[in-house]
């Protein structure tokens, strides 16, 4: 038999008498492939794009505005626009004339809601007025009653009719763009496989409702007969350039604007969230790994003695390692898809991501996760291997009995690198911009949890002789023994400590930077707004109409829409690129206007019409001066050319741009504001302002006021959902870090069955044994605790400073949580590992072979 095959069959074999240290490996392995192929899944999810179109499904082709904005400083890269981008009419007849089309159908949206008795319907999805011409795009059929031909006649789907009680020929309530509800004769009832509500106006209704005059949102293409989807739409980009022409799946991008704007989220938490896992996955498999083969050493020790040579040794080891690492990368197939469909689906439930985008997941996800898996583990068992294989039989079978806690040079050189890269991150966060400083300082726990994984040894060893008399004075006689172990079991206890610092780090890193800087982000941006008062409307929009009736309540002294929006100044240009710069409509002409933000230089008198107030921050930036005309690329790809009537003193790290509402609103997608702020009348209460708003809004349908809080609590939804993936992303890599804790530290206290046997032999009881253990575990638990919360500091402390404030912001119970998380791993799981290691009798565990 020839010595590789030898080799092989002693790995085999000797994997039935560690069972527990293969199973910690095992499941390592397993969950950490499963979380690779989750990344791999979201990654290839955010490529992809994939969203089945539904009221579009009958169209083969569709046709929509712009994809995006070319950056200027790049050469290829196109950023989605955050609104929907439409079509001039005027090409329509271009495309109708394109050879291969033989229809073309137009498509307008528009607010409008069914109001009942009860309120508006479908409140959460207002964009549901369409003109009947394009009902053939889903296509929808009439299943009773005719379609809807003179002004005044609508045509319902059948849940809309069904929820509002009423049938053909009825009448019923209809808000459109926010205007009091208004009495349509119901003409028919259709039904469509589709999602959502549609109602279907005359043409001269449709045009007059439509809030982008002169564009349509999108065009449906019909193919003439024997015609292939593919290649006419390649035809129509040759003919009419400038258009998105979009086919298959791609089709509902067009219908659902927020799916092109969900690539790059997407890119960022694959990307953020799978950098993660790879290195918490290599510290976790490379310590638990390390845990085992260092258990061995007296084994390893005895076969060199026997005349192995070292490159026997070391592929024994592998041999045995990627056995089990093969298993569980294999295993982790099946958990990787569930994985990543939960996590897919924790993100569209939450409003994170579209929830009519699909999840993909193929075999590059799959394949991509398992290399890497099995590559990791090579990695980590072919270094765990090279000391035992490498030593000299003699000096192997002494340090299998006291292994030493120092480490070598190389491992303290890179502990030394890394904790310098931690206080480099944590330096450079403080010269740069907020939101670049969030990136920037996020991999400093990642870091700094190395360094200590690399150090831990001596890290153990030094707390055991430092603290020692400290220890044994609060734990009683149980922690002399305790504090020896840790001393002298200094590596063995590192690898324990290794997840317990990750777990820590990330936990207090990622939930503490994220709470600081939402808390700088909303607090900032709504320090640039006040209002008395915050009227929000049911119907998805805020009509003209309602403006004058707030006006006109007792105490008011302004009213201003509030238009939000997303947009770059293209000329000259920002440099913003992928990350728009943040727009508010407003109508600040008031002395006492909403803005809050001071005016260095010009007047908010003159922001009407197209002008724009600049802040003082970017206009230094670009050279720019009061009175200079900027070119503005809008959030739906228009250009505005403005003039720049004042600078605005807002805050360097989360400036606005603001422009007049009324220029701002036609360019995004609802095409109207969508609250009022309200400022009450200088002398006069708040709260009476509150109120007053409140009745003189009592008549119209779904108006809801709140008070001055309702301005951070707009900002406060839309931030909570960014701060909810960094969560998500915490909970998951926290979660891995546990189980291999839980792993790490079983496999450790197992393997020392024969050491309580010779204690108990020599007079201890169980319950003295459990004692030591216990002690020991709260060594690693406190130690861990120490250094993840003084790692997590270089993120949090310089999120704090580049946010403006010296505390990080975040709630209390996070921090006790993981306290109590730490020592509910640590204790229990000794408690649990102890019992089954002190099952058998003192001479059975003193006789028992492997151990």
């Amino acid at each position: 038999m020839s010595p590789r095959r030898v080799v092989l069959r002693m790995a085999l074999a000797s994997l039935r008498f560690r069972a527990a240290a293969s199973l910690a490996t095992l499941v390592a392995v397993l969950v950490g492939c499963s979380l690779l192929i989750a990344c791999g899944g979201l990654f290839e999810t955010a490529l992809s794009l994939d969203a089945q179109p539904q009221r579009l499904a009958a169209a083969p082709v569709v046709v929509t505005g712009s994809a995006g904005f070319k950056l200027p400083d790049e050469e290829s890269q196109v950023v989605p626009y955050g609104e929907r981008s439409g079509i001039p009419a005027g090409q329509l007849a271009q495309l109708a004339s394109v050879p291969g089309v033989r229809q073309v159908v137009p498509d307008t949206t528009f607010a409008a809601v069914v109001v009942t008795g009860s309120g508006p319907q479908s409140a959460d999805a207002p964009l549901a007025g369409h003109g009947w011409d394009s009902a053939a795009l889903a296509p929808y059929s009439l299943v009773d009653g005719a379609p809807p031909h003179t002004p005044g006649q609508v045509v319902l789907d059948e849940a809309s009719a069904q929820a509002a009680g009423v049938g053909t020929g009825g009448q019923v309530g209809i808000a459109v763009n926010g205007a009091p509800p208004r009495d349509f004769v119901v003409t028919g009832i259709a039904h469509a496989d589709t999602v959502g509500p549609a109602l279907f106006f005359s043409p001269a209704d449709a045009q007059q409702f439509s809030v982008h005059p002169g564009t349509v949102d999108l065009a449906g293409i019909f193919p003439a007969d024997g015609v292939d989807a593919g290649e006419l739409a390649a035809r129509i980009a040759e003919r009419v350039p400038g258009l998105n022409v979009l086919t298959g799946a791609d089709r509902g991008s067009a219908e659902f604007p927020g799916i092109d704007g969900a690539q790059l989220p997407l890119i960022l938490l694959a990307g953020v969230f799978g950098g993660m896992v790879l290195v918490v996955m290599a510290l976790v498999v490379s310590a638990t790994i390390s845990l085992t083969v260092r258990q061995r050493q007296q084994e390893l020790a005895l076969l060199r003695a026997t005349g192995a040579t070292p490159r026997q040794v070391h592929r024994m080891v592998l041999a045995e390692t990627m056995v089990v690492a093969a298993l569980g990368a294999l295993a982790g197939l099946a958990g990787g898809r569930f994985i990543g469909a939960e996590i897919f689906s924790f993100t569209t439930g939450n409003g994170m991501l579209p929830p009519q985008l699909e999840f993909q997941q193929g075999i590059i996800a799959f394949g991509g996760g398992l290399v890497l898996s099995l590559a990791i583990s090579f990695a980590a068992a072919w270094f765990a291997a090279l000391p035992a294989a490498r030593a000299r039989p003699l000096q192997a079978l002494v340090e299998a009995s006291i292994p030493p806690a120092k480490v070598n040079d190389v491992r303290r050189f890179g502990a030394k690198v890394f904790a310098g890269v931690t206080v480099l991150l944590a330096v450079a966060t403080l010269f740069m911009p907020v939101d670049i400083a969030s990136a920037v300082c996020g991999p400093a726990v990642l870091t700094g949890s190395i360094a200590v994984a690399l150090i831990g040894p001596e890290l153990m060893a030094f707390v055991a002789t430092r603290f020692g008399p400290l220890i044994r004075r609060v734990g009683g006689r149980d922690a002399v023994l305790a504090v020896i172990n840790s001393r002298t079991r200094a590596v063995a206890f590192a690898a324990v400590l290794t997840p317990i610092t990750l777990a820590t780090a990330v936990a207090l890193g990622n939930v503490y930077a994220e709470t600081t800087q939402q808390h700088a982000i909303i607090g900032a941006y709504a320090d640039q707004l006040r209002a008395d008062a915050v009227v929000t409307s049911g119907t998805g929009a805020v009509s003209p109409a309602l403006a004058d009736a707030v006006r006109q309540a007792p105490g008011v002294g302004s009213v201003s829409p509030l238009v939000t929006s997303q947009g770059w100044i293209e000329e000259p240009y920002d440099g913003n690129g992928s990350d728009p710069g943040r727009l508010l409509g407003l109508d600040v002409r008031d002395a006492n206007g909403v803005l809050a933000t001071p005016v260095t230089s010009g007047s908010l008198g003159e922001l009407t019409g197209e002008t724009v107030a600049l802040p003082e921050g970017i206009a230094d930036d670009l050279d720019l001066k009061l009175g200079d005309q900027i070119t503005m690329r809008l959030g739906d790809g228009a250009q505005a050319k403005v003039r720049i009537v004042a600078l605005l003193d807002s805050p360097s790290g989360y400036p606005s741009i603001v422009l007049p509402a009324a220029l701002l609103a036609p360019h995004t997608t609802s095409g109207v504001a969508n609250r009022l702020l309200v400022r009450a009348a200088d002398g006069q209460d708040a709260a009476a302002v509150v109120s007053a708003v409140t009745s003189a809004t009592v008549n119209w349908p779904g108006a809801t006021v709140g008070d001055s809080d309702a301005v951070t609590e707009s900002f406060a939804a839309s931030a909570d959902i960014e701060a909810m993936i960094h969560y998500l992303l915490a909970v998951l890599a926290i979660a891995y870090a546990a189980i291999a804790a839980v792993n790490t530290l079983a496999v450790a206290v197992l393997s020392r069955r024969r050491e309580f046997g010779v204690q108990r032999l020599a007079g201890a009881r169980r319950g003295q044994v459990r004692s030591m253990l216990m002690i020991e575990g709260g060594i690693l638990a406190v130690l861990g605790l120490v250094l993840g919360t003084g790692i997590s500091l270089f993120t949090v402390i310089p999120m704090a400073l580049s946010s403006g404030t010296i505390v990080p912001d975040g709630p209390l119970w996070v921090f006790l949580a993981v306290i109590a998380a730490v020592f509910l791993i640590v204790w229990p799981v000794t408690a649990l590992s102890s019992r089954l290691a002190m099952r058998r009798s003192p001479i059975e565990a003193v006789t028992l072979p492997g151990q």
